[in-house]
């Protein structure tokens, strides 16, 4: 309190009341008691009133409302307190009284902020807009300063969670009024719903102006394994990862980053989904367009692979044109399993043009094209008649495959192993890695074929010693060699088998040959026909005696 404070006089109501009464002069009773209530009325608490500002001591200020004393107010609790004079009027909350003391507390913070909440409660209603200064932070969201303190809830600050809130603080926002509860004077802000309705009225008009074709510049807002979606003025267009660049992409992410600002061609537009396709490569010509001049088929060039298949392999001749060399078109001679096992990702290689599809994009090449076709220089260097050497490389139920050569292999048929000797299959004579020498029989270019013979390596007994060695009426030894549904083979000499039927085999009815012989079993045979024109000797048991 000042010392201008305690020179005041102190009335008491008697004292108040006979001021009153002197200075209303004849006024009825009735009167003076009505002004007599109104001005003890006035000095009630929480009630605002007009005080006169009588002069500032310190960080105090002193303030005149008409009571039998003043109050002190903390300078602290004006807004502005540089622009503060001796006998401003302002209005004051008086928070309390005591008459006896003659004590009057006052609040020019309190004033303010209930005039602030009369006015914004008289001004606005639930689902208007209003802008304030964002405070502070506080537990579930930020203080904003509308004229009265209002809560924004962290959930409603953005329309998408950001990573902090307080980077609001300081800064003016708009936002929509969604509560307001008068009995606890509490306002509830959303900035959410007021961004949303934006964005509902931003996205009607992109949907209404815009066209496929045209250029419009967008932001990335997020970014999936197929693309990014970009946010083009109120709605976010899809931007896939097949419309980002004209040459490979494994990720979005190599190519667009988040809150980068980008200028799209609109390629789609489907407005009762609300869906649209954006292209970034569209932006610039497409390396496809004149691709004939450049890539000729037949041409050989270098390129980069850049991913390795199954069935091949794609090479980079430049950014946007890629083309496969299937597995097939790797090597001419190589029996290639896998890609890998002639290129990686990052191989420089040489390539020829294959076949060229503009449309599609498509585009074939080959490696082994780089190199002489050996092949072509087979029938010169297998000619059919010459004696090779080779190396059983595989087996199978008709013969076997010889390699000559790596990548040139010959084909020993079962039937060309022996002029006499019944083969059922190849690995009764040979086994894999075996070395085998053999005679060219015919080569098919074209087909990649070479066919070899073992049995030619020697005469035709069939021609000359066999029909002049047996005739018919001929008993001899034999062994036998296999065991049939319809008979017995014989081995009459090395490498020469006889046929046994089973009705041969005895004078009377035999249901099988394993009733009469086994295998590796020796037996007296009878010639019965020679025949060598089917390579064929009949024999019979009939009358012989078995040892």
């Amino acid at each position: 309190m000042t010392d201008r404070s305690r020179d005041l006089p102190r009335l008491s109501e008697a004292d108040l009341d006979k001021e009153v009464r002197e200075a209303t002069g004849g006024l009825p009773d009735e009167e003076v008691t009505k002004l007599l209530e109104a001005a003890v009325g006035r000095f009630q608490t929480d009630r605002i009133v007009n005080g006169i500002v009588l002069t500032i001591v310190g960080d105090e200020v002193v303030v005149d409302v008409g009571y039998k004393s003043e109050g002190v107010i903390p300078l602290s609790e004006f807004e502005h307190p540089d622009e503060l004079d001796q006998g401003d009027t302002v209005e004051v909350l008086v928070e309390s009284v005591d008459d006896e003391m003659g004590l009057l507390r006052l609040s020019k913070r309190k004033a303010d902020r209930q005039r602030g909440w009369e006015r914004i409660v008289t001004k606005n209603a639930e689902g208007d807009t209003v802008k304030g200064k964002v405070v502070r932070k506080i537990k579930g969201g930020l203080l904003v300063d509308i004229g009265v303190p209002a809560f924004l809830p962290a959930s409603q600050v953005d329309l998408r969670r950001t990573g902090d809130i307080s980077d609001l603080i300081g800064k003016e926002v708009e936002a929509e009024i969604i509560k307001i509860d008068q009995k606890r004077s509490n306002i509830v802000l959303s900035r959410r719903k007021l961004l949303e309705r934006q964005r509902e009225e931003k996205k009607a008009k992109v949907l209404a102006e815009i066209e496929e074709g045209k250029v419009v510049k967008g932001v990335v807002r997020n970014i999936a394994e197929f693309g990014a979606f970009v946010d083009i003025g109120g709605i976010d267009g899809l931007l896939h990862v097949t419309d980002m660049s004209w040459g490979r992409v494994n990720h979005p992410s190599e190519v667009v980053k988040i809150d980068q600002e980008l200028e799209l061609v609109v390629l789609r537009v489907d407005r009762e989904r609300e869906r649209i396709a954006l292209g970034l490569k569209q932006r610039s010509p497409s390396p496809w367009d004149n691709v004939e001049q450049r890539y000729p088929i037949g041409a050989r060039v270098k390129g980069t692979v850049v991913n390795v298949t199954t069935y091949g392999a794609f090479v980079r001749l430049e950014d946007g044109i890629e083309g496969l060399v299937h597995v097939s078109e790797m090597s001419w001679t190589r029996r290639i399993s896998h890609p890998s096992e002639v290129v990686k990702p990052g191989d420089v290689v040489e390539v020829c043009v294959l076949d060229l599809n503009r449309e599609k994009q498509e585009m074939s090449l080959g490696i082994k094209q780089t190199e002489s076709n050996p092949w072509e220089k087979v029938e010169e260097k297998y000619p059919v008649g010459k004696e090779v050497e080779g190396v059983v490389r595989t087996l199978t139920n008709y013969g076997a495959f010889i390699e000559l050569e790596e990548g040139i292999d010959g084909l020993l048929h079962v039937s060309d192993l022996s002029w006499t000797k019944k083969v059922a299959h190849p690995s009764e004579i040979l086994k894999k890695g075996d070395p085998v020498k053999a005679v060219v029989l015919s080569v098919d270019k074209e087909r990649k074929r070479v066919a070899l013979g073992v049995k030619q390596l020697s005469s035709d007994p069939w021609e000359g010693d066999i029909p002049g060695r047996f005739h018919a009426g001929d008993v001899i030894e034999g062994t036998v060699t296999k065991l049939t549904n319809f008979g017995a083979f014989v081995e009459i000499a090395p490498g020469l088998e006889g046929l046994l039927h089973v009705s041969e085999m005895s004078d009377k009815k035999v249901k099988g040959p394993e009733e009469i012989v086994q295998q590796g079993t020796k037996v007296k045979v009878k010639v019965l026909r020679v025949e060598p024109a089917d390579r064929k000797i009949g024999l019979s048991m009939v009358g012989m005696s078995k040892e």
